[in-house]
């Protein structure tokens, strides 16, 4: 089959086309909000890998190569863009680092992960351009490509640091699409976004072919995919509760409803750990404490961090904790723990006795701004690239926070970017997410991205959100993906909200990710009948 191509321009040129595509698609997550442009974002690289793993011979070793630079590229100006809130951590110099060094580190930072994220896209289509030299029909290549790419973004889910999942890109607006995690996670939407790309390139891809038919008949496939996913995504807002016996009503019943307060500190990371900073920590989270119990609630909750000293074992020297005991309403307080004699980043359930119930450390930890990867082998070399002293330890993916009104599912930052941390802790009896976050020293961008994050796990488990944080933006979430209350950027405030605790078990939180490797196995078959043909 004869394809019309733009092949012939120099590599760089394809080089630039693709940088383009994926910085169109660094627009759609927040704060850019222009959600739309994921689902035509993909298509420019899709028809290049296509176009040059057609038109070469298929002994051609340079291909996959090519390939690969082309989604790198592609990789790069997506999380480039999506991820260039990173340069807020410049200036480092509160913790002593010179000025030029800070924006080293900063640079850096940016840099690695960015490259981290054009990885993925590059083995997607390197591995995309290596099937389909051995010859691929179009539909076996949507099929392929969406599950190629939806068992990249898995792996790299099981890795240390991920963040720009493709799904991500129609949070908080695309709600409908959203809804679709609910049946099989955020790979699901992932693999809406992906195959419509698909048939948009491969009827452009056909549009000269066969007088155009199959131009227009992928085309309308496409058409019908993208309507019917978002109808039923629309028929999981508008339906009852998974399980049948609960209205999907956001009115909590008496039983069921909690009475939670919430308290955003604003304690710039550049002074919390020193005189200045532990004063004005004790002072608004107990102002925060007091005004929030003399509104009615039943549980307060703090952001990563609150306190990020040890003082648990001398609790009393606190005067938090002594007006907690006064008042007897129980806090969720972020802090640091000890686990095996190792500093863990944790959120602390304490009785209004007291004492402490349950404990949930983070599991997520950030590479080089928590701990220093590979501190064994090549960790005195990156550590020079951070201002970590000492690494804290990560928490087990398996914790159960249990509380007076029922158990309680916990991320803590860096864990709302990873599903299955609330989907396990849903799935062993979670009736309401908590969420504490720190986020200074990021500005806006970095926090509605983070928010974002949030109402996807919010629907995907079915349950209500509360999200504190330290400097923005705090906020409550309902099962809709409907954000209830959101906080100001880098302000003191309190908010009491009335939430529902809930039981209900979507098919994602009782089966999981079943989509990724049901899709796996369609594009294996119809690979080997294709390499057959």
């Amino acid at each position: 089959m004869h394809l019309s191509t733009p092949t012939k321009l120099p590599p760089q040129g394809l080089l630039t086309i693709a940088l383009l595509a994926g910085m169109i698609m660094g627009l759609a997550p927040a704060p850019g909000n222009a959600w739309f442009l994921a689902w035509g974002a993909i298509v420019p690289l899709w028809v290049l890998v296509v176009q040059i793993s057609s038109e070469v011979n298929r002994t051609s070793k340079g291909l996959p190569k090519l390939a690969f630079l082309l989604g790198v590229t592609w990789g790069v100006g997506y999380n480039g863009l999506a991820l260039s809130w990173i340069r807020d951590l410049h200036p480092l110099t509160w913790m002593g680092i010179p000025w030029l060094a800070s924006v080293a580190i900063t640079f850096t930072c940016w840099l690695l992960i960015t490259l981290w994220g054009g990885l993925l896209v590059g083995v997607w289509a390197g591995g995309l351009a290596w099937a389909n030299q051995r010859g691929l029909s179009a539909v076996t290549r949507i099929v392929l490509g969406t599950a190629l790419w939806c068992g990249l973004e898995t792996v790299w889910s099981w890795s240390p640091l991920e963040w720009t999942f493709l799904s991500f890109t129609q949070s908080p607006h695309d709600r409908w699409i959203l809804h679709l995690g609910q049946l099989a996670g955020p790979m699901l939407v992932t693999g809406a976004i992906v195959a419509f790309n698909g048939f948009l390139a491969e009827g452009w891809l056909a549009r000269e072919s066969y007088p155009g038919r199959r131009a227009k008949w992928l085309w309308a496939l496409g058409l019908v995919w993208l309507i019917g996913l978002h109808g039923i995504g629309w028929g999981l807002v508008s339906r009852p509760a998974f399980g049948g016996s609960v209205e999907r009503s956001l009115k909590a019943p008496p039983e069921a409803a909690l009475r939670v307060g919430i308290v955003q500190g604003n304690i710039p990371t550049r002074i919390k750990l020193f005189e200045e900073g532990t004063r004005l920590s004790i002072d608004n989270y107990t102002k925060g404490y007091e005004t929030l119990v003399a509104q009615g609630v039943q549980a307060v909750l703090t952001p990563e961090g609150t306190f990020p000293w040890l003082w648990l074992d001398r609790p009393l020297k606190n005067p938090f904790y002594r007006t907690l005991l006064d008042r007897g309403i129980l806090a969720w307080v972020g802090t640091v723990g000890l686990e095996q004699g190792k500093l863990t980043q944790s959120l602390v359930t304490i009785a209004g006795d007291g004492e402490i119930l349950s404990r949930y450390d983070k599991v997520k930890l950030v590479p080089l701004g928590e701990y220093v990867p590979f501190a064994e082998t090549i960790g005195q070399f990156i550590g020079r690239l951070s201002p970590v002293e000492a690494s804290l330890t990560p928490g087990q993916i398996n914790q159960q926070v249990k509380t007076p009104f029922g158990q309680a599912i916990v991320g803590i930052c860096f864990d709302s970017a990873f599903s299955y941390i609330f989907r396990n802790q849903a799935r062993s009896g979670g009736e309401f997410i908590l969420t504490a976050s720190n986020n200074d020293p990021y500005g806006a961008a970095m926090m509605a991205q983070h928010h974002a994050q949030d109402v996807m796990r919010a629907i995907e488990t079915d349950r209500w959100a509360v999200r504190a944080t330290n400097t923005g933006f705090s906020g409550i979430v309902n099962p809709h993906g409907e954000t209830e209350w959101l906080s100001g950027f880098r302000t003191f405030e309190t908010h009491a909200h009335t939430i529902a605790r809930r039981q209900t078990q979507t098919p994602y939180v009782r089966w999981g990710n079943w989509f990724t490797p049901l899709l796996s196995l369609l594009a294996i078959g119809l690979c080997i009948r294709d390499f057959r043909a």
